[in-house]
């Protein structure tokens, strides 16, 4: 199932706050995406003003970024996680609710395998 662009959003910004000099190739791999959806995704936030990029000043590949989140990125992190949070926990809710149906219907089921 594909990640929403909320989701992606949330992804991308937990692996630069814990790694800010990750290549867009690791989060794309980490993430099961194409480098280019990691590009878009990563152009996407910095267009928010949720990330800023900066170069390595004492890296030799000149061409190395550091990618920070700024506070207003810090803000939305905080929110897309509590409505990833309240998302997921509704999705529990309603996969418990059809697992004790499921077993419900199972257990009053004849035994047809013996």
């Amino acid at each position: 199932m594909p990640m929403r662009p909320s989701e992606t959003h949330l992804r991308v910004m937990r692996l630069v706050e814990a790694q800010p000099d990750i290549s867009q190739r690791q989060i794309a791999r980490q993430l099961g995406l194409s480098v280019g959806r990691a590009n878009y995704c990563l152009q996407a936030l910095i267009v928010k003003g949720w990330l800023k990029m900066e170069n390595f000043h004492r890296s030799e590949n000149k061409a190395r970024y550091a990618y920070l989140l700024t506070p207003a990125g810090m803000a939305a992190k905080t929110r897309l996680t509590a409505h990833f949070l309240k998302r997921k926990l509704l999705e529990y809710e309603e996969l418990k609710s059809e697992i004790s149906e499921l077993k419900s219907e199972l257990s009053s089921m004849p035994d047809n395998c013996g």
